[in-house]
C-alpha cells in the first residue's frame, strides 16, 4: 500500500474516494452538487458510530465514503479507532485503486494530525493485508481459491498540517511494512518457517541496507559460549537452531541501543511433554514474538529513526525424539546458574533466559523481550491486551503509554518476590515452571533472573499475536514501533529520513 499526502479543496479533489465524517458529508456535499443525494442518504442511513454509507457522483470524486456518527463535540479515541476500522474495510472492499481520508474533519479530544494520520493508516494496512501464497489456482478459471486481492493500492490523507501530516505519513508506511513482514512471516507453514528460515529471511530483508548487520549464531556457537538452556529446546529437532541478531545503527557510535528480543519456536509440539491434539497446529504461531521483533525492526529502518537498535530472535524448534531433553533434566545456562527442566513444553523461557543473558554484551539502554509465552497469560487477559511485566517503572510506563496511543494495549502484571518461591528447585539453582497458579507471572518471574544487568521488560503476547482462524495479527508491532518512536522524539520532530519523505499530490 502506497502513502500520500494531498493537498488542495476538497471538492475539487482528484481522488475517485473522499472519506468524510458524518458531520462534514452535507456541507462536501453541496460543494460538490450532490446536496440532496448526501442529504436523502444521511436520512436513509444509521447515525452510529463504526457505521458507513456511499454517495456516488460523476467527476473527481467519484465517491463520498461518509463514515460514523455525528458529534456536537469532539470524539473520542476508542470511537475514532472503531470509525477508521469501518472506513478501511469499507476502502478495501470499494473497486477503486486510490482513496483520500480528509482527516482535518475528524475531531478526536487531544489528539493531533500526527495520531490521528498514524492511527487511520493503521487500520488501513490491518485491512488491506491478504496472506494467500500457498493458494493454488483452480483448474481451466484462471481463478485462485484465495479472496481477490483488494483493488485499493493508494490511500492519501488531506490535512492543512502538512508537514506533521507528511512525517506521520513516513511512520506509517514504515510501519505498513514492518506489520506486513511480521504478519507474513507469522502466516507461513511451519514446514517453510523453520529456525534457518527466520534467518534467511533476515538476511534477506536487512543486508543491503547499509547500516544494518546481521548475524547468525550457529549451535555451535551457542555451545562455545554455554548457551545449555537454549540448546537444550533444540535437541529433539533434526532443525538446527539460531540466535539471529540484527544490528541497526542509526545514532551517532557509542550511543546505547535498544534491544528487542523475540522468542522465535518455529513449532512447539511441546517436547516429551506433548501437546494435546486439539489446537496444536496452531503451534506454529509460536514465533510470533521474532516475528513481531523483526517486524518492528523493519518499520525502525524504513522510517530511518535517529536510534540504534539490536533485534534479536532466538529461534528453535521443539520436538520429541529419542535425543529430546527430558523432564528432571539439569542444564547450565549461559550464566553459569542451572536449571531443573520440570517441563519441555516451557521452552520458551530457556531459549530467551541464554538470550538475555547475551545481551547485556551489548550494554544496552533497554531490553525488551516478546514471546508467546504462556496460556495463563491468554486466561488472564484474552485477546486485547497483551502483559507487561517490567522491572523498571519508567520502561513500563513508556511502554504502555505507547500502546494505549496506537491502540495496540498492554496491562503491567505484577514481579513480587513472592512469586519467585515457586521456582525453587531441590537439586538446582530454579525449576523452569512453577505450580499451576500465576503461570504468566512464574514464567516472567524466570526471565527477570536473568535480565538484572539493564532496565528489562517482558511482553507476553500469547492471546494477542494471532487469532487461531484469522491467522497472525502483527501485534505487538504498533506498540514497539510507537516505543522506539517516543525514544528519538526530539530527533524525529527535525524532520524525515530519506525513505520517509512523501510524495505530495
Amino acid at each position: 500500500m502506497k502513502y500520500t499526502l494531498k493537498t488542495g479543496n476538497a471538492a475539487a479533489l482528484s481522488t475517485p474516494c473522499l472519506v468524510v465524517p458524518r458531520g462534514s458529508a452535507q456541507t462536501i456535499g453541496d460543494a460538490l452538487g450532490i446536496g440532496e443525494q448526501v442529504e436523502m442518504t444521511l436520512d436513509g442511513t444509521k447515525n452510529e458510530t463504526g457505521k458507513t454509507a456511499q454517495v456516488f457522483r460523476s467527476g473527481s470524486p467519484s465517491q463520498l465514503l461518509i463514515v460514523g456518527k455525528e458529534h456536537a463535540e469532539p470524539c473520542d479515541e476508542a470511537t475514532f479507532r472503531k470509525d477508521m476500522n469501518a472506513a478501511a474495510a469499507a476502502i478495501v472492499g470499494l473497486q477503486v485503486g486510490e482513496a483520500t481520508l480528509w482527516l482535518d474533519e475528524f475531531d478526536v479530544a487531544g489528539r493531533d494530525t500526527p495520531w490521528k494520520t498514524r492511527t487511520a493508516l493503521l487500520a488501513v494496512s490491518r485491512a488491506a493485508y491478504r496472506f494467500d501464497r500457498h493458494k493454488s489456482k483452480r483448474r481451466g478459471k484462471g481463478k485462485t481459491e484465495a479472496e481477490p486481492p483488494p483493488k485499493v493500492r493508494r490511500v492519501g490523507v488531506l490535512s492543512k498540517d502538512r508537514s506533521a501530516a507528511r512525517l506521520a505519513i513516513g511512520h506509517a508506511q514504515a510501519l505498513d511494512a514492518g506489520m506486513e513482514f511480521a504478519k507474513t512471516l507469522g502466516n507461513e507453514p511451519p514446514n517453510v518457517c523453520n529456525p534457518a528460515f527466520l534467518a534467511a529471511e533476515a538476511k534477506r530483508v536487512f543486508d543491503s541496507e547499509s547500516n544494518v548487520s546481521v548475524q547468525v549464531l550457529e549451535e555451535s556457537d551457542m555451545e562455545s559460549l554455554g548457551m545449555g538452556a537454549f540448546l537444550s529446546v533444540s535437541q529433539g529437532s533434526t532443525a538446527p537452531a539460531k540466535l539471529v541478531i540484527v544490528r541497526y545503527a542509526g545514532a551517532r557510535r557509542g550511543t546505547a541501543p535498544h534491544v528487542l528480543l523475540g522468542k522465535g519456536i518455529t513449532f512447539d509440539t511441546g517436547g516429551i511433554n506433548l501437546k494435546p491434539t486439539s489446537g496444536i497446529e496452531e503451534m506454529k504461531y509460536d514465533m510470533c514474538g521474532a516475528a513481531s521483533v523483526l517486524g518492528a525492526a523493519k518499520a525502525v529502518v524504513d522510517a530511518e529513526l535517529p536510534i540504534n537498535l539490536v533485534a534479536m530472535v532466538a529461534a528453535s524448534e521443539n520436538m520429541p525424539s529419542g535425543q529430546a531433553t527430558r523432564p528432571s533434566d539439569i542444564v547450565t545456562t549461559m550464566s553459569g546458574r542451572t536449571v531443573e527442566i520440570m517441563n519441555t513444553d516451557a521452552e520458551g523461557r530457556l531459549v530467551l533466559c541464554d538470550s538475555l543473558t547475551y545481551a547485556e554484551r551489548f550494554k544496552p539502554k533497554s531490553v525488551v523481550d516478546v514471546a508467546t509465552l504462556t496460556g495463563a497469560q491468554v486466561v488472564a487477559l484474552g485477546e486485547p491486551a497483551s502483559a507487561l511485566y517490567a522491572n523498571n517503572d519508567d520502561l513500563a510506563s513508556e511502554l504502555q503509554a505507547a500502546g494505549d496511543a496506537i491502540g495496540d494495549r498492554m496491562w503491567r502484571m505484577p514481579l513480587w518476590d513472592e512469586y519467585q518461591q515457586q521456582l525453587k528447585s531441590s537439586f538446582a539453582d530454579m525449576k523452569n515452571i512453577g505450580g499451576r497458579a500465576a503461570g504468566s507471572i512464574t514464567a516472567a518471574c524466570f526471565l527477570s533472573r536473568f535480565a538484572g544487568a539493564y532496565p528489562w521488560a517482558h511482553l507476553d503476547v500469547a492471546g494477542t499475536a494471532y487469532h487461531a482462524k484469522k491467522g497472525s495479527t502483527g501485534r505487538p508491532v504498533p506498540a514497539l514501533f510507537e516505543y522506539l518512536l517516543g525514544a528519538c522524539a526530539d530527533a524525529v520532530a527535525s524532520g524525515p529520513g530519506k525513505r520517509q519523505r512523501t510524495s505530495t499530490s
